[in-house]
């Protein structure tokens, strides 16, 4: 992984959580483990994981209802859940796609199934943080040119009505003195209009520069994703 991932385990038997602890630390994970959903609420809150690797059957609070919990919280519903159950019907796995986890593993379970699982989730999520980073890049590139269009529009009907003024002025429609004073009122307008577009783009700019610290290249991005299938044979 690109950086060191958090993982937070929710489990109510202590050996799953030893296991699991132990071996995806030595992996290089940053492991936090809950043994029951109650728990699992207080530490994701502080801790904020990457991915939960939750399982389903456990007494108090079962995975279904942490899931559907932390699916109706707006700051946590995009944290990706693998569900860990006993129960392979299909009824059960459907139940836990729809609350909205990422995937579905039914025990008994081998490891590297479970890691190469979490890989894939972890790697689909980083791609669809790039694609919302590209997407609101985009609407960000669309606001400002609609702002650009608007203040030439601005500029051209000032330049409009100048026209306009020194015509009336040359066949004697209207004095100088009207002509300098509207002068003065369309310059102000177009002063305020330009420098609300200054604005404008200075803060996009700025806040392009943000987004593109967190954005990975899309060559970068594939040769990292190559190299992490490699590592995953």
């Amino acid at each position: 992984m690109s950086s060191r991932k958090k993982i937070l385990i929710v489990d109510d038997e202590s050996a799953n959580l030893d296991f699991f602890d132990v071996m995806l630390s030595k992996l290089g994970f940053s492991v936090e483990r809950a043994e029951n959903g109650f728990t699992a609420l207080e530490k994701v809150k502080w801790f904020f994981p990457d991915l939960i690797l939750l399982d389903n059957i456990m007494p108090k609070m079962s995975g279904w209802e942490l899931t559907r919990i932390l699916k109706e919280d707006i700051k946590l519903r995009e944290i990706p859940i693998i569900m860990l159950s006993g129960l392979a019907d299909v009824k059960d796995k459907v139940e836990g796609f729809e609350l909205g986890i990422d995937d579905y593993i039914t025990k008994p379970f081998n490891f590297s199934e479970v890691l190469a699982r979490i890989r894939a989730v972890l790697r689909n999520r980083e791609f669809f943080a790039q694609i919302v980073v590209r997407e609101t890049r985009l609407g960000m590139a669309e606001a400002l040119n609609t702002d650009l269009k608007q203040g030439v529009a601005e500029f051209h009907r000032g330049m409009d009505e100048l026209d306009r003024r020194i015509v009336a002025l040359e066949n004697g429609s209207l004095k100088g003195d009207a002509l300098l004073s509207g002068l003065k009122d369309q310059s102000e307008r177009v002063r305020k209009s330009v420098a609300e577009l200054d604005v404008r783009i200075e803060k996009t700019t700025s806040e392009w520069a943000d987004l593109k610290k967190g954005e990975i290249g899309i060559q970068a991005l594939e040769k990292q994703i190559r190299m992490k299938a490699e590592q995953e044979e």
